[in-house]
Formats: structure tokens, sequence, C-alpha cells
């Protein structure tokens, strides 16, 4: 996790996280943030959107603001509200106000979780006006020169009623994601999983091997999170078998057909 320093503003990350680049994302994400052009970050889970959002906000130095999105979400939890404090009520700005107001990048994770006529009050930050109304208030807030929205989905999970409007989506400069290939995969569990390059190498093996049984019935491939998290377990002392069962298998399917299969993936690299 990114270190932050308690003396300076607490969204700021002082400590570079690690980031292995698979594409040209660093070079488009500067050049989208040079020119003020909100950015959606679409793939799979686990396959590096928030590291790389992270690693972007120190490599530009500007303080990060992330919100989980879920289907409680409301504008209000975003915007801000009045609160009831020492027998008084006051205004607290919620995490989208704070960035505004900042100059912070703003990261929705998962924006599709999100309730749709949440995530319109975004709209007007996303497209020249670059302005948040704040209708509680009567206050219409000009975004710093700093802001920029980012926003992430998982394409997998896209159905009728959980998709990105037209109308939202027309308004982010995109950049797609993926699972690294093998080496580069292997070289982040290394590093963030901190074992050696045989291990990870034999994760990896293990990952696409998974990944490829996934029109069988898995509704998501093994992520590199997932990876790093077995790692860690083997790190700890674990054996393979069960840092793998517990890490990979166990999260990815409750079916007992498809754990028996997975389990005989890991047996064939034993």
């Amino acid at each position: 996790m990114p270190n932050h320093h308690p003396s300076k503003n607490p969204f700021t990350i002082d400590t570079e996280p690690f980031y292995l680049e698979t594409g040209d994302e660093i070079r488009m994400f500067d050049a989208a943030a040079s020119a003020r052009l909100p950015v959606m970050l679409k793939g799979p889970t686990g396959c590096g959107k928030t590291r790389f959002v992270e690693h972007m906000a120190f490599r530009l130095k500007r303080p990060l603001i992330t919100v989980a999105c879920h289907e409680d979400l409301f504008a209000s939890d975003l915007i801000g509200r009045y609160l009831l404090k020492n027998e008084e009520t006051v205004w607290v700005d919620g995490p989208l106000t704070r960035a505004v107001r900042m100059g912070a990048i703003c990261y929705l994770d998962e924006v599709v979780e999100a309730r749709k006529d949440t995530t319109v009050v975004i709209h007007p930050l996303t497209d020249n006006r670059r302005t948040l109304s704040i209708d509680k208030k009567g206050e219409v807030i000009q975004a710093h020169p700093d802001f920029l929205m980012v926003i992430s989905y998982n394409p997998g999970y896209q159905s009728v009623l959980k998709d990105i409007k037209q109308s939202t989506r027309q308004r982010f400069v995109a950049l797609a994601f993926d699972y690294p290939d093998p080496e580069d995969e292997s070289r982040i569990v290394a590093v963030e999983g901190k074992v050696d390059s045989d291990m990870a190498a034999r994760l990896v093996t293990l990952a696409g091997k998974i990944r490829n049984i996934k029109e069988y019935g898995l509704t998501e491939g093994a992520s590199t999170r997932l990876l790093i998290y077995a790692a860690s377990l083997i790190r700890m002392g674990v054996a393979f078998k069960s840092a793998c069962t517990a890490a990979l298998c166990q999260p990815l399917t409750d079916d007992d057909r498809l754990q028996e299969t997975l389990n005989d993936l890991i047996d064939d690299l034993l």
C-alpha cells in the first residue's frame, strides 16, 4: 500500500507504488491529464487498474481521492451534505467536492455499481464546463485546474442493468487494461508477493491455465491480485497447493465441479 506522510495532505501518495507498464498507458494518461480530459479505465478484476491510478497520482504529484462505488451510493455521498455538529448544522464536503476544490484526481472505482442517477452528477465535470453544482447550497464550483476525473469498470460484468450510459461513456478517454503477458506478470508477482522468480512463474502458469477454462463456467479468470495473495501465503510458509486453493480456487467459484477442475490444474504443477 502507498505510504502517506501525516503532516501533508492525507490524499497525497509519497512513496512510488510499484507499477509495470504494459503498453503506452502512462504516456496516454499523462497526455489526458495535461489536456484536462477525463479518463476511463476498462479491464478485468485485479489486473492493475487501481494501482495504475495510484502510480499516476504519484507521478503527477496530485492528491488521489478514491471512491468504491456501490448500488447504495447516492449523489449526496459524492457531493456532501448538511450534518448536525455541536448543535449546529454544518455543511461537509463529500469526496468529489473535495477533489474538485483541491485539484485532486477523483477515482470512481467500479463505477457501474453506482446508481445511474448518481453518476449523472459528474457530467458537468467531464465536459468543457468542468463545474460541480451543489444544489443544497445553491453553489456552482469551478473545478481546480489540476482536477481530474477517472472512472473504472469491468466490461465482463456488463449487462442491461449494469452498463455505462452512452451519455457518460462518450465524455471519457478510454484506456483498455488486461492481464500482463506471462513474463511481466511473473515479475509483478515476484515483486509484490516477495517470492522468487521461479515460484512467481509457477503461479502465472497456473493462472494461464485457469484463464483458459474461463468459458467452462468461471465468471472471471484468476487475477494478478489473487496470484499476489497466493505468493504472500507461500512466503509465509503455506504449501503451494494449500495457498493456491485458498487464494485462487475458493475465491473464484463455489461450484464443486469447477473446484475439482481447478485442483487438478494445481496438481499438474506439483
